[in-house]
């Protein structure tokens, strides 16, 4: 009796997920906010291509937008301070740069913990001693590592440069539900559209030191093109090594295609 009963439970199952997925409708219903979220735009820098280079009087400016603006609430753990030296600063000047940060220490006499002035060894450390400060001066948001950003998010440099420099205020048509709420801001660039980060730079927040007009725009050119190089600082030498074994494999198979040439040619020896 058992059995006949199971199996009539079993069946009554299965009816009941076939029904349900037959009634089912498939069509998704497609999502308000996908009209309002714009493509990055285009950011053309001067390590792009096949034969890249490092614009250093750029990424000194994005360095100095990083140190001034993006660092009260950024962390760039994985540079260190010596790494800033192939931006074109000399030994004295890195070592003047780490000593303007403090990073922490452990008291040799009290062995609490304490601050110290940076070495070039050091990393750039992070302006919160966890991740409860960050959470809690953001909307419950932490500001994420900015080391890989570039690599790290889907548009890479182009989605970057268009988040920072592309906040607005909301159009007249956006929908009740898609207004930002409180402590959030409107960027058509970001996915969701509302981000707890509120508008990082404005005109003339830097002094460039080459004498370059720090608009908006600029800085967010200059500041994007320095995390592209922290994200992965050997691209120029890794692409000259590639040309070079191109080149190298290039004259091998020529070598060896004329060599094998010369001994099956039908000569007399």
């Amino acid at each position: 009796m058992v059995r006949p009963l199971g199996f009539l439970v079993g069946l009554g199952f299965i009816a009941a997920l076939v029904l349900a997925i037959l009634t089912t409708p498939l069509k998704n219903e497609p999502n308000v906010a996908y009209a309002f979220v714009k493509e990055p735009r285009k950011l053309a820098l001067a390590s792009d291509g096949i034969t890249p280079h490092w614009d250093l009087a750029q990424l000194q400016r994005g360095m100095q937008v990083y140190k001034d603006v993006c660092s009260a609430c950024h962390s760039l753990n994985l540079v260190a301070f010596r790494d800033i030296q192939a931006l074109g600063y000399t030994e004295g000047q890195v070592k003047t740069f780490a000593k303007g940060f403090q990073v922490p220490a452990i008291d040799p006499e009290t062995g609490e913990p304490s601050t110290r002035d940076g070495l070039t060894s050091d990393y750039f450390p992070s302006p919160y001693d966890n991740n409860v400060a960050p959470a809690a001066a953001n909307g419950n948001a932490i500001p994420p590592d900015l080391s890989l950003i570039t690599k790290a998010r889907e548009g890479g440099k182009d989605y970057v440069y268009s988040l920072l420099s592309g906040y607005q205020e909301p159009p007249a048509n956006l929908p009740t539900e898609l207004q930002p709420g409180p402590g959030l801001h409107y960027n058509p660039y970001f996915p969701n559209l509302n981000l707890a980060m509120a508008q990082p730079i404005f005109d003339d927040q830097v002094t460039y030191a080459d004498g370059t007009k720090a608009t908006v725009d600029q800085m967010a050119k200059d500041v994007t093109a320095f995390l592209v190089w922290t994200a992965e600082p050997k691209l120029v030498k890794r692409v000259q090594v590639g040309w070079a074994v191109l080149l190298y494999l290039l004259g091998f198979t020529a070598l060896t295609y004329l060599s094998y040439r010369s001994i099956w040619a039908n000569k007399e020896h």
